[in-house]
């Protein structure tokens, strides 16, 4: 599941609205909205997104929020280490690789890291 997909979910069930109405309000299949919730179709577009907004009808920090996680959550990510070092191409592969074996905490951890500024 990625981030947006679990904030639709969770914003979803707080509506008591169920993925087939859901879905028809927003003009797409019921199969296509739990595909997205699940983290089974790549990041939903700025078109989407939108629609989605209009749906929950949510102010603007949490219109805001839920296109950032929008942009945060393809499953399938590719990352372009070409021209940089071996060792970042190295820290890409091993990530791809590894990331199913890490626990909640290493990935808040990484994550953590990689954030700071």
């Amino acid at each position: 599941m990625t981030p947006f997909g679990s904030r639709i979910r969770e914003l979803r069930r707080a509506r008591g609205a169920t993925q087939k109405e859901m879905a028809a309000a927003i003009g797409v299949s019921a199969a296509y909205l739990s595909a997205l919730e699940h983290g089974y179709r790549g990041a939903p577009t700025w078109a989407m997104v939108q629609k989605i907004i209009g749906y929950f009808n949510v102010i603007w920090d949490e219109a805001e929020e839920l296109q950032r996680l929008a942009e945060l959550s393809d499953p399938r990510v590719v990352i372009d280490t070409s021209g940089l070092s071996p060792k970042a191409t190295r820290l890409a592969n091993l990530l791809a690789a590894r990331v199913r074996e890490l626990d909640e905490a290493q990935i808040d951890g990484l994550i953590e890291r990689l954030c700071e500024k």
